[in-house]
């Protein structure tokens, strides 16, 4: 009888370990996940948007090369962006996507014309260069997007900080015609809180030469 107990209890053991290793391999192959970031402001492309702190979600769906998310921004100042997106990335490094800029505080309606500027996204990153050429394809009176917008960026990831250069016309630059909008320099670290918990920190500095103005941007993420 004892060794009958003996070995239920191992089997009841056996099964409960495989089922607690199983649900961590369900887990670790979700292609669903959240994050949450945290800035002292917003800035996009060389121009501030909102006013003050920003709390950046995202939602996402991931699988293989496809990447179906939505993006946002939010401030206690009434700022709020929310950005359906889609994109596919190939194996030699490049990408292509489309995202939908949505300001639901701005006034109109989800998916209409007036309010959705919708952008072609197209990039390639070899090694630590990123390249991107991004083209919005309608006029958006509420989203504040010309039609035809274009930015056009590239990146170099060094070991220990990062330079952006970008440009752009349309609703990137004060006038609306191409000049250079967006040179950062960005850097960051990882904070360890405990031995299974690390925050990772970033921080850059952006000038836009295009409004003469400089900005600095501070942050973590979840």
């Amino acid at each position: 009888m004892k060794k009958k107990i003996t070995l239920i209890v191992f089997a009841i053991l056996a099964i409960c370990t495989l089922n607690v290793k199983a649900q961590e391999v369900e887990e670790k192959a979700s292609p669903f996940t959240a994050g949450a970031d945290f800035y002292s402001n917003y800035v996009w492309r060389g121009s501030v948007l909102g006013t003050g702190p920003a709390f950046q979600p995202s939602v996402k769906f991931n699988t293989g090369g496809l990447t179906i998310g939505v993006w946002g921004s939010f401030d206690a100042a009434g700022y709020a962006e929310a950005d359906p997106y889609i994109s596919y990335a190939f194996s030699n490094g490049l990408s292509i996507g489309v995202t939908d800029y949505y300001y639901p505080r701005a006034g109109g309606s989800f998916m209409s014309d007036s309010t959705n500027a919708v952008e072609i996204n197209l990039g390639y990153t070899i090694g630590g260069l990123s390249l991107s050429a991004n083209y919005i394809v309608n006029e958006a009176s509420v989203a504040a997007s010309a039609g035809e917008d274009k930015y056009f960026q590239a990146a170099y990831a060094f070991k220990n900080f990062s330079l952006t250069v970008g440009a752009g016309d349309g609703w990137h630059t004060s006038d609306g015609k191409f000049n250079v909008c967006n040179i950062a320099l960005g850097t960051g670290k990882v904070i360890k809180i405990t031995d299974s918990f690390s925050v990772p920190v970033s921080g850059q500095v952006v000038f836009n030469p295009e409004k003469n103005q400089m900005f600095m941007v501070v942050g973590f993420s979840l």
